[in-house]
């Protein structure tokens, strides 16, 4: 096994950029997903990482080793894609062994390694049958296990789940997290479902439009994003912005006067704000609730809801704050009934409020009850 380093990665087709100079440095055996929205290129830049595609710019480094212009299979790499990729005609035990068979490895070493394969993914039932007599998330396993039995230095996948249901889905990541805790194996993941970020990384690298946002860990992300867009995009449902206008500037708190929401005092690093600015405040659906279970240090304000959904576990409650226009969603715990029109009192802690500058998008810092700095933006 071995880390991954990049440096200032760049590609280009013909004018068009599409990577801005990524740095990244995966430890290893760590497990990093590349997540962003459609056509951020996460994708690009695994296939760059694999040396599918040349980088117009910068270095990759697995272990100590720059492998940036060595050819694919130099490379101790590993990829298991959207598509399974299986050969229709073999049976899942010479689809495990195929790729082996010309590395000199002895028929005693192959045929090893693929029990072991199929021991691990508790394939062993199927490995006389070939992929047409197989489920999806069977077919998925033995991409997976193809993987494997290389013994590869990192392993990567490009959306390997997104052909499968939901719930084999859920069961199908579950598998992978356990493999990787298994193998101890470097594995760099992409996806554009943030849940599965959320639910599977040790690290999330956040992808926009060829930038690097954020890496880091997922809470870390989810509590301290580093600017609107990734405070926008992790977390489900997203979280809710209002525009506001700074009215009071301390070196530990900010006073944002929005629409609906009076004056607001959001514990974070002002020591950069000034009186006048424009801001936009963010706040997570599950960050909202009853005003009835408010606390010291809660905001509360009043919401007109125009219709509820409830799972009966949990209920997402849509409408607006009195006095604002913009929708708004508060995710509630359990079952709560809530009717068309209905004028409710909701109530949120003034640290679970977050401050973008309303022209960079870049968070302000949050600090603590006690003013010390939690994080930077």
């Amino acid at each position: 096994m071995a880390g991954l380093t990049l440096q200032g990665v760049v590609k280009q087709y013909g004018a068009h950029p599409i990577l801005h100079g990524i740095d990244l440095a995966v430890k290893d055996g760590e497990f990093v997903v590349l997540v962003g929205p459609s056509g951020c290129g996460k994708s690009t830049l695994l296939r760059i990482i694999a040396g599918l595609e040349t980088t117009s710019g910068g270095k990759i480094l697995i272990g100590d080793e720059d492998v940036t212009t060595q050819q694919p299979g130099d490379r101790g790499i590993a990829m298991v894609f959207q598509s399974y990729a299986l050969y229709p005609h073999m049976t899942v035990r010479k689809n495990l062994s195929f790729g082996l068979e010309n590395l000199s490895l002895s028929k005693q070493d192959i045929d090893a390694r693929v029990a072991e394969a199929a021991r691990m993914l508790a394939i062993e039932p199927l490995l006389d049958r070939r992929p047409k007599q197989l489920s999806g998330g069977q077919r998925q396993r033995v991409a997976i296990g193809r993987a494997i039995v290389r013994d590869p230095k990192i392993f990567l996948f490009d959306e390997p789940l997104s052909n499968l249901d939901a719930a084999l889905r859920v069961q199908t990541r579950g598998e992978i997290s356990r493999l990787h805790k298994r193998l101890g194996a470097t594995m760099v993941y992409v996806t554009h479902d943030q849940i599965e970020a959320m639910t599977m990384a040790d690290r999330i690298a956040v992808l926009n439009g060829g930038n690097l946002e954020q890496f880091g860990a997922p809470l870390e992300l989810f509590d301290f994003p580093a600017n609107k867009f990734v405070a926008g995009f992790i977390g489900s449902p997203q979280m809710n912005f209002y525009e506001g206008t700074i009215r009071s500037v301390a070196p530990e708190l900010l006073g944002i006067d929005v629409p609906g929401l009076g004056l607001v005092n959001v514990p974070v690093d002002g020591t950069s704000a000034a009186v006048g600015q424009t801001v936009s405040l963010g706040l997570r659906p599950n960050h909202i609730h009853l005003a009835s279970e408010s606390a010291q240090h809660d905001h509360t304000f009043r919401f007109r809801a125009d219709y509820a959904e409830s799972v009966g576990t949990e209920t997402y409650v849509y409408g607006r704050i009195e006095g604002n226009s913009t929708a708004t969603i508060v995710h509630l715990p359990g079952h709560v009934a809530v009717a068309e029109n209905d004028l409710l009192e909701f109530a949120a802690a003034t640290s679970h409020f977050h401050v973008f500058n309303g022209e960079t998008g870049l968070s302000y810092a949050k600090r603590r009850a006690d003013g010390s700095l939690i994080a930077a933006a």
